[in-house]
């Protein structure tokens, strides 16, 4: 016998009640309808704006967009407050939770969970930087520092270069001027002459339009018109290869080649370009690479790409501006106008005017706000967006837009850490003669922009960066104390904050005190104390005077005149 199927009970409503419904709703409805009725419709007024007959019309219309600024500098601010005292509550709810697990799992689910959260670092953090860049470091036979041809000194890291130098085991440094595309050539040359001088340079310029190696060649029929500029060739390939190549054989083995440098430098577009194919992911956004990748060019040669160089804070605005790892969308108004005002202030004036053909300007707020109108970023009411600009024109400034130049230091010093014995070793196993001969027919190849186009730009010199994080210093442990002890107060204040009765247990406890002191007072008549005990006496005894001043009448009666406070 087949089991029957059970059939389900229908979902669907009577006519009756489905009907009922309906009318209940439409009830409702016209009840809502005649409460608005009765309550009116108040139009909101409009602003009727400043007459244009109106005398100072421009300066009442400057102070309302200023006022408008502040007001949104203070909700700003104010929504930032109210995020930190969001955090901080948090934090101090998930550290209960913790000590309560802690305290029911025990001590050694609690030390797993710590040697857990350090294995898993976070990879936009300082520290997996810095070990990324110590791995690639460690591991290549030769380092090439990327250097901006705009401003190469300023791309220079001082703590990079000595690490290299001074490690030992026959490491080479090699420094290649990338987007010499962006700089007039008589400029480039002069860089160059200067550079090699201290290492080997190699003159560069990157292709930006390459093939992902993923994807597949489309057909001839449906492959989409691309426009093939002078920016997607690449010069200076064949000269490195060949520098590689030849260093290679000299040492009998496949070598490894890191690429080094600040960011926005161009690492990762050289080794696609090497490559010939995009095998490296490439971004206007800084710190794209967050950890060593490794691409093979040929069974020689090994490609290490590493994440960029933190800048130290020690260094200068200019130099935070341009080579810090900044996230735009993250980062405060403040520290931008700031990075942009050092930019401003290290440029030729005219020049600048010229390039963004604006009028003359006298602060860089000015020149945001002319700029802003100009490319049509404004908000409602036609107040510029200045938060947007300033991102846009540090994008702009880091990446191969703006053509700008920097003249090498007229008479050559060298650095405490390169001597004539150091800069012979790095120049050891490679051919400078064949290198600068490819350099010349680099720099003829590139079309370059003219002294006119591009703007003067003054280098604030080599820029510090952070290579190794050291244990917290002394200073830092202070200031995790110091915290610590803030956040222990807020418990406190908050355990206060909930309990009423606290005050009365404060009382109790300075009474219980008051009658331990009298305690130890009379036993130290019949044993003599240490001079530990003295002194924790005396200091008990002399807050107990400051007590007693707060005593009534009845109590000062009751003193006890046999025991002697000397």
């Amino acid at each position: 016998m087949k089991r029957p199927k059970l059939r389900k009970a229908s979902k669907r409503l009577t006519c009756h009640k489905r009907y009922k419904i309906q009318k209940k709703i439409r009830e409702h409805h016209r009840k809502v309808r005649k409460e608005a009725k009765k309550r009116g419709r108040k139009k909101p007024k409009k602003d009727p704006g400043v007459p244009s007959a109106a005398p100072f019309k421009e300066q009442l219309l400057r102070e309302a967009e200023q006022r408008k600024q502040r007001l949104e500098e203070l909700k700003q601010k104010q929504k930032l407050n109210r995020q930190k005292e969001h955090e901080k509550k948090r934090k101090l709810e998930a550290k209960k939770n913790a000590k309560i697990k802690e305290k029911a799992e025990g001590k050694e689910s609690s030390g797993k969970s710590k040697a857990k959260a350090n294995k898993w670092l976070d990879k936009n953090s300082k520290e997996s930087f810095c070990s990324e860049l110590r791995k690639v470091i460690e591991a290549s036979d030769v380092v090439l520092e990327v250097l901006d041809a705009r401003d190469p000194m300023g791309c220079r890291c001082p703590q990079l270069e000595e690490a290299v130098t001074c490690s030992g085991g026959g490491k080479k440094l090699v420094l290649v001027l990338n987007k010499t595309d962006l700089v007039p050539k008589e400029n480039l040359e002069k860089w160059l002459n200067y550079l090699k001088k201290e290492f080997p340079t190699v003159a560069f310029k990157s292709a930006t339009l390459m093939k992902d190696k993923t994807l597949q060649e489309q057909s001839t029929r449906r492959r989409a018109r691309v426009d093939v500029s002078r920016t997607s060739e690449c010069l200076g390939t064949k000269c490195l290869l060949k520098l590689l190549q030849e260093y290679g054989k000299t040492q009998n083995k496949a070598i490894q080649v890191g690429v080094v440098g600040f960011p926005n430098v161009g690492k990762s577009s050289i080794i696609n370009s090497l490559k010939g194919v995009r095998a490296c992911n490439v971004g206007l956004t800084r710190g794209v690479t967050k950890s060593m990748q490794i691409v093979h060019i040929d069974k020689q040669t090994k490609m290490l790409d590493s994440p960029s160089i933190i800048a130290d804070r020690s260094n200068s605005a200019l130099a935070l501006a341009l080579r810090s790892i900044i996230d735009t969308e993250e980062s405060d108004l403040a520290d931008l106008l700031e990075g942009i005002c050092a930019i401003l202030s290290h440029c030729n004036k005219q020049q600048v005017i010229m390039r963004y053909s604006i009028p003359d300007f006298e602060n860089t707020e000015e020149f945001l706000a002319l700029l802003a109108q100009k490319r049509g970023m404004l908000k409602k009411g036609g107040v510029p967006d200045i938060e947007n600009i300033t991102k846009v024109l540090l994008c702009d400034w880091t990446g191969a837009k703006i053509s700008y130049y920097s003249q090498p230091p007229e008479s050559q010093t060298l650095p405490p850490y390169l001597t004539e014995d150091k800069i012979a070793e790095m120049q050891e196993c490679f051919n400078l003669k064949n290198l600068e001969e490819e350099n010349n027919n680099t720099v003829q190849a590139l079309k370059c922009p003219s002294p006119a186009n591009s703007i003067i730009f003054q280098s604030a010199g080599m820029a510090n960066g952070t290579i190794v994080i050291e244990e917290a210093s002394e200073w830092e442990n202070l200031e995790t104390s110091k915290e610590e002890e803030d956040e222990e107060e807020e418990e406190d204040f908050l355990e206060s904050d909930d309990d009423p009765n606290n005050l009365e247990e404060e009382m109790d406890v300075e009474e219980k005190s008051k009658v331990q002191i009298s305690r130890k007072t009379k036993l130290g008549k019949q044993t003599s104390p240490t001079n530990s005990e003295k002194q924790i006496a005396e200091s008990e005894q002399s807050n107990s005077l400051l007590l007693n001043l707060d005593k009534t009448a009845d109590e000062d009666d009751a003193y006890d005149f046999n025991t002697d406070y000397v």
